[in-house]
């Protein structure tokens, strides 16, 4: 017999599921812009959690930051470095998040768009 949800479970899943929603009705370009937001942080620092780029991010980008590491990732971009650090959000409840670095074919692309950047500052 199946357990029963109980109203404050009832109550969770609908904020959840709005929380879903309100993010699913954002633009790519919004979620585009915190991938180049975590590559570009990624550029800079040797290893990176979520709770640094929350504090540089506007808050309309904390809810495609998962989305945004997690493609990072897929892309060869980004990769976890295998430590952990308990996270600053308040309603997590300091579980633990991962560290991220930039991997070589990151730091590859980085090195690619510098020199790019650099021959347009000289022409």
């Amino acid at each position: 017999m199946a357990r029963r949800i109980t109203p404050a479970e009832r109550l969770a899943n609908a904020e959840k599921d709005l929380l879903l929603e309100e993010i699913a009705d954002q633009s790519s370009w919004d979620q585009f812009l915190v991938e180049q937001a975590v590559f570009h942080y990624g550029q800079r620092h040797t290893d990176f959690s979520c709770n640094d780029l929350r504090d540089v991010l506007p808050e309309l980008g904390h809810g495609f930051l998962g989305a945004a590491i997690n493609s990072l990732n897929r892309g060869g971009i980004i990769q976890h470095t295998g430590r952990t650090v308990p996270s600053t959000q308040a309603n997590t409840h300091a579980h633990r998040i991962g560290v991220w670095q930039l991997t070589a074919k990151g730091r590859q692309i980085a090195a690619r768009r510098a020199a790019r950047a650099q021959q347009r500052r000289a022409a």
